[in-house]
């Protein structure tokens, strides 16, 4: 590394410390007082970042090792007084140096023992998404306020703000409490006012390779193919990060997310007297392994149990063609109130750029819409894609069929209940500014009728 570099990287790690004031006395011969580097020099040499050569000269133009970086950045980690933005400068230095830190016997973690104990990350992201149905399935008055009907050939411009923010506190060298708080405006065209609610907020401990968490969190197991929100209860995840590494879950699962089609079915069940079953008991076993190659394979097993799956399309018990709008579509004979359902994924990249992704689940208690199954191609849009770094860009193909009865929550954009091909590109034209465009046409299950949906993302992160 330059010099020159690695004095402006240092500088701006203590700039915030006491204010870049000419230090008192400058040990460096080849650093005179007219340098363009003289304060910063004198400051660092003073503060014991820097030390220079032993004929006291600093050599501004010779390349250092890592390991001497590293020396500068163990420095820097050890002063306390160090503004916010400097120590997220520190923080990033020291893991892209870590192995030099221990090398040199120096903990990362010391980092976090001089940072504040309370971290705030977060994002503003606005949503738009309009998908047509050429002969709707079932009712959509619930669904992203759609408000189309059964076989009716409709769109509908939904407009969706989010302000997002992700406090964790540091309560000891194991123990932190994580949050996290959504306000959202469904109807930007309308000018409603946001709805903030607590939509997260759990304890994790980490001890060696095992991880604890309980509360209300995300549920973490197979990548979330089919199961994208949160639940309550507890989780312990242990094994190798970079091997075989096991999850299970254990809690209550809220269904009321990701599938339009338990909307429908809460209705039934309540139209017909038998009250309502939002909440679904839950519990998950699943496995994942990484290498170079076949990076975020996984196999999971998810068990839920609600009434409100009796009244699903294609369940026992249903019709199978069930339409789900009202009770005398219904036979009001449901015979299963469980959800056993299978996923797994695993893609392999071809190199840095290029990778293939595959991804399957099945619910084996659903006698129809029981299969989910993704596959594709994408370019730099699988796994490394990082929407912090400005100018990259990614792209992917996919052909997609959400069977609405796999599981509650499809992390797709494509509806559940739905089939077909997918076209994606994702960029950050600016840092920390990150924009996705999709588009997606097929068909829904039910009626083999058109389906096409359009769904842009703007988002900016902290």
């Amino acid at each position: 590394m330059n010099k020159k570099r690695t004095l402006a990287i240092a500088a701006a790690m203590l700039m915030g410390t006491a204010g870049m004031t000419s230090a008192a006395g400058n040990p460096f011969s080849d650093v005179p007082a007219d340098h363009w580097a003289y304060d910063a020099v004198s400051q660092l040499a003073n503060d014991g970042v820097i030390e220079g050569y032993g004929d006291a000269t600093f050599q501004g133009g010779k390349k250092i090792t890592r390991y001497e970086m590293a020396q500068m950045i163990a420095r820097a980690m050890a002063k306390t007084n160090v503004k916010s933005d400097d120590k997220a400068l520190i923080e990033k230095l020291s893991a892209e140096f870590s192995d030099e830190l221990k090398g040199l016997g120096v903990r990362v973690a010391n980092l976090e023992r001089n940072a504040d104990k309370v971290k705030f990350n977060g994002m503003l992201r606005l949503d738009y998404e309009r998908p047509r149905y050429k002969k709707a399935p079932i009712n959509l008055n619930h669904w992203t306020d759609r408000y189309a009907k059964r076989g009716e050939d409709k769109y509908h411009n939904a407009y969706v703000s989010i302000f997002r923010l992700e406090p964790t506190a540091e309560v000891n060298d194991h123990w932190k409490v994580k949050a996290r708080v959504d306000g959202t405006v469904m109807h930007m065209q309308k000018d409603e006012s946001s709805t903030m609610s607590l939509k997260r907020i759990w304890a994790q401990g980490q001890y060696g390779n095992t991880t604890y968490k309980l509360g209300r969190f995300g549920v973490g197991i197979d990548m979330d193919i089919m199961f994208d929100t949160q639940f309550s209860g507890g989780q312990v995840a242990f094994g190798n990060p970079h091997g075989i590494r096991t999850t299970l879950n254990a809690g209550r699962f809220t269904l009321s997310s990701g599938n339009q089609y338990y909307w429908a079915a809460k209705d039934v069940m309540k139209d017909s007297g038998h009250g309502e079953d939002p909440t679904a008991d839950y519990a998950a076993l699943g496995f994942s392994y990484n290498n170079k190659k076949w990076t975020n394979v996984g196999l999971a097993y998810h068990y839920l149990k609600s009434k409100t799956f009796g009244y699903y399309a294609g369940y026992a018990g249903s019709a199978a063609n069930y339409s789900a709008n009202d009770a005398s579509d219904h036979p009001l004979s449901y015979k299963e109130d469980q959800m056993h359902t299978l996923t797994n994924k695993a893609t392999y990249h071809f190199d840095k750029n290029w990778a293939l992704q595959y991804n399957y689940g099945h619910n084996f208690k659903a006698e129809n819409y029981n299969d989910t199954f993704c596959y594709g191609i994408g370019y730099k849009e699988f796994e490394n894609f990082n929407p912090t770094n400005a100018g990259q860009w990614g792209a992917s193909v996919m052909y997609r069929y959400v069977g609405q009865n796999v599981g509650p929550t499809p992390t797709y954009t494509m509806d559940a209940g739905t089939k077909g091909v997918a076209f994606s590109i994702m960029g950050n034209p600016l840092s920390h500014v990150f924009v996705w465009l999709n588009y997606e046409l097929g068909k829904d299950l039910i009626n083999n009728a058109r389906y096409d949906e359009v769904f842009t993302r703007l988002e900016y992160s902290f």
